[in-house]
């Protein structure tokens, strides 16, 4: 038998009714078994592909025209998203909800964080205003002293450097030249003037003659009746302390101090050092082995053993004690500047350590507050910077050893600084 001679339906050139071998339906398999899906509308008559050998009754199947699995019609087999049995394609299709993410409300974020910034800096703030506060030695009692000037305009400080060793070892007295003697005296004494019309700084020379006034006894309470005895200016607080030295100052000046502020060797050297050292213009050359100074002219930088050397020095200064309260004046404004720099300030890593320093080693009035220590650092920077003055106390010659103020130009000065005038009389500088 030829292939040519297969019985009707076995040829695949003449299919007839049926389709494959054995089949006795018109309708081919393929449409019986699977539901064709319609993905579009009837395509216009015209040129296209030729239909599929398969027979008369196969319909035609759908182009793929932009090679992507689906016509030209939009049709989306869901393949290419992902949503196939609910798949989590990229793409938004049926079985998907998508959310669009809110835009950042950069108000409200920068509202709180402003909240929160001043939270803590509020809070920073008054706990080391408490912490300060806890550390001030309020050991003296003005209130004790009689017989006082009325009170002027502007503040007036007294500020008292001492020779006290308190806290200080054995080694550190050597190595700061203090030697070892028990108690304390006046190294230095300073009123500070402040107020509207500028800052004034007064160095009261420590051998100034003075009249012992009565007094009232810090310890006893028991009172002292004048007696016309003269002495030297630091004798006064050697004899019984800060109430007495406030009393003859304000006795032989007729000038109300508001407040006193008193620092020992040991604190004013850790003082300077926990600032980083002071910067200072040294005017000549000094060698003294009394104080250990052993200092080149010119500007430099001056640690705390250094500084205390410096301010002490009197016997190697051709004018002694004169000479000695104009270096303690420049110091002690360098010093106060140096301390409110913003290196010191906004420095956390400096500032507590400057303060914890000064304020364990101050000693002060009971009336002493940390605003009134702040405007007393902030006046002797004034001073520093020429916005104020700085003066010796108007001298006019020496009795029995000791300095003599020259009384006229002493009274003078006292009724500028009560009235809060500019000062117009010039010290022994």
């Amino acid at each position: 038998m030829r292939m040519n001679d297969w019985p009707e339906g076995w040829s695949g050139d003449n299919r007839g009714s049926g389709y494959g071998r054995g089949s006795a339906n018109a309708r081919p398999e393929s449409a019986r078994v699977m539901r064709q899906v319609r993905r579009g509308a009837t395509p216009p008559p015209g040129p296209g592909p030729s239909a599929p050998p398969y027979g008369a009754g196969v319909p035609q199947q759908p182009s793929y025209t932009d090679g992507q699995g689906h016509g030209g019609d939009g049709y989306d087999s869901g393949y290419n998203t992902g949503q196939v049995y609910g798949g989590g394609g990229g793409g938004q299709g049926p079985g998907r909800q998508v959310r669009d993410r809110p835009a950042p409300d950069w108000r409200r974020r920068i509202k709180w964080t402003a909240i929160t910034v001043v939270t803590v800096l509020v809070v920073t703030t008054v706990g080391t205003y408490f912490w300060a506060d806890s550390k001030l030695n309020r050991d003296v009692d003005l209130s004790k002293v009689i017989d006082r000037p009325a009170a002027g305009e502007g503040t007036n400080y007294l500020i008292v450097g001492s020779d006290s060793r308190e806290g200080m070892s054995k080694d550190q007295m050597k190595d700061l030249h203090t030697g070892y003697a028990e108690g304390k005296r006046t190294d230095s004494m300073m009123i500070l003037h402040t107020g509207d019309n500028g800052s004034t700084l007064i160095s009261l020379p420590r051998d100034s003659d003075v009249e012992i006034p009565s007094f009232v006894g810090s310890e006893s309470g028991k009172k002292y009746p004048g007696t016309g005895r003269h002495t030297k200016l630091n004798a006064a607080y050697a004899e019984d302390g800060p109430e007495l030295l406030v009393r003859t100052v304000e006795h032989n000046t007729g000038l109300r101090l508001d407040h006193y502020v008193e620092i020992g060797f040991g604190g004013f050297a850790n003082i300077v050092d926990a600032v980083g050292g002071v910067e200072i213009d040294i005017p000549q050359d000094i060698k003294d082995k009394k104080s250990g100074a052993d200092l080149k002219k010119g500007k430099q930088t001056l640690d705390g053993q250094e500084a205390l050397a410096f301010v002490r020095t009197r016997y190697a200064l051709a004018g002694s004690d004169l000479d000695r309260t104009k270096n303690q004046q420049k110091f002690l404004s360098a010093l106060a500047s140096q301390v409110a720099t913003p290196s010191t300030v906004l420095n956390p890593f400096r500032l507590y350590p400057t303060m914890g320093a000064g304020l364990d080693s101050l000693v002060v009035d009971k009336d002493m507050g940390l605003f009134d220590l702040a405007s007393m650092f902030w006046a002797m920077k004034s001073v520093s910077g020429g916005e104020g003055t700085s003066m010796n106390m108007p001298i006019s010659g020496s009795v029995g050893g000791n300095l003599k103020w020259d009384d006229a130009k002493v009274k003078k000065l006292v009724e500028e600084l009560k009235n809060d005038e500019k000062v117009t009389v010039s010290g022994n500088n």
